[in-house]
């Protein structure tokens, strides 16, 4: 009889706790499934298939792709008259396999640019019109290749300073601030359907944030077609605040276009300068003591991370009627680019699945967080 009773306590005990604690969704993108696209970047061994191990974790947890590399012109159009689109096309064919949302990245920028693009024969900067003409076929052919196929592409990266200045790129210095306009209408007129965004790092700032908010104001009064801004998420246990990060997200969405998080990381390593940005150029030489955790991080810091990882994704999760893509910039922290910048050779943490390809806990609290009670 002792044994019926503890029988019977036990199948009530397991009924209250499975009735009071629901499973939760199998993934990232089930339990955000109506709130917005979880999205990730892949590289090249993803892209070709080599990586199985991530491959996986990016067809079971995501449904939104962007590539790390193999879009930016120096990789797609590395001379005047030829363009290899080997990778792109693998890339694509992946997202449509897997029938992901594809993104586009990026069509202009400054860095990654290969150098034939700003010189004429004798390695003079070129002239506006030929610039311009270079720009235009660039886009048409890209955009006009993936039309209907690509959802979503970062027209422009990273132009605005955190002043809120113009980068005086090599597109801001020949063309003028009329880059960014002819580069929307161009890639508008190779596809009309596609989400056409914009992109920066450090939107946070206000600074860039106004900055950005006076560009696309100024393209708007001009009818220029900008469907989106993608605030990227490069972020520190230290920076942006998340207030800061939220009035962005205010300020961004009054413009009336979709909201993106783009590029998202949480570095846990100490940095040379304070609020370094996401510059590319960028570049510190390796210290010992710049890289304090190369065995593993302390339950203490790990324990830091998930917090200030989750109040990030909660947040977002809170502004989910203006946001419609969430993207991470990697699959594991193996792959970031973070272990070598801005300091090379060290080893970093800041994705969602770690070295061995495990999911972190940060993975099941979000999914918690993401899906309602019954």
């Amino acid at each position: 009889m002792k044994a019926v009773f503890k029988l019977r306590i036990f199948l009530i005990f397991v009924v209250v706790l499975t009735t009071s604690c629901p499973l939760s969704s199998e993934s990232l993108k089930d339990a955000l499934k109506g709130k917005f696209l979880i999205g990730v970047a892949i590289n090249a061994n993803q892209v070709s298939g080599k990586d199985t191990a991530s491959i996986r974790i990016v067809k079971q947890q995501f449904n939104s792709i962007v590539p790390e590399n193999c879009m930016k012109s120096e990789v797609i159009h590395p001379q005047e008259d030829k363009f290899d689109f080997t990778q792109a096309d693998q890339y694509v064919k992946f997202g449509e396999e897997n029938k992901m949302f594809i993104v586009g990245h990026c069509l202009i920028w400054h860095s990654q640019t290969p150098p034939w693009f700003f010189v004429d024969k004798d390695g003079k900067d070129v002239t506006r019109e030929v610039l311009i003409e270079r720009m235009k076929k660039h886009i048409s052919t890209v955009v006009g290749r993936y039309k209907g196929q690509v959802k979503s592409w970062d027209v422009v990266n990273e132009a605005i300073n955190d002043d809120g200045s113009w980068r005086k790129s090599k597109f801001y210095t020949i063309i003028g601030e009329d880059f960014i306009r002819l580069a929307f209408e161009f890639a508008h007129e190779a596809d009309p359907n596609v989400l056409l965004c914009y992109n920066d790092y450090s939107m946070a700032n206000p600074g860039r944030r106004e900055g950005v908010i006076k560009m696309i104001t100024k393209l708007q009064e001009q009818g220029v077609k900008v469907d989106g801004i993608g605030m990227q998420g490069h972020f520190s246990m230290d920076y942006p605040s998340i207030s800061e990060e939220e009035k962005s997200i205010l300020a961004f969405s009054k413009l009336g276009v979709k909201l993106m998080i783009t590029e998202l990381d949480l570095t846990v390593l100490p940095s040379p300068k304070e609020n370094t940005g996401a510059d590319v150029s960028t570049s510190y030489t390796y210290k010992k003591e710049m890289n304090p955790y190369p065995d593993g991080l302390p339950d203490s810091v790990a324990t830091r991370w998930t917090n200030r990882m989750n109040d990030f994704l909660k947040l977002f999760l809170k502004h989910q009627d203006k946001i419609i893509r969430v993207t991470l910039w990697g699959v594991t922290d193996v792959q970031t680019w973070r272990n070598d910048w801005p300091i090379p050779g060290r080893t970093d943490y800041p994705l969602l699945f770690d070295r061995n390809y495990k999911a972190k806990p940060i993975v099941g609290t979000f999914i918690k967080e993401a899906t309602p009670n019954p």
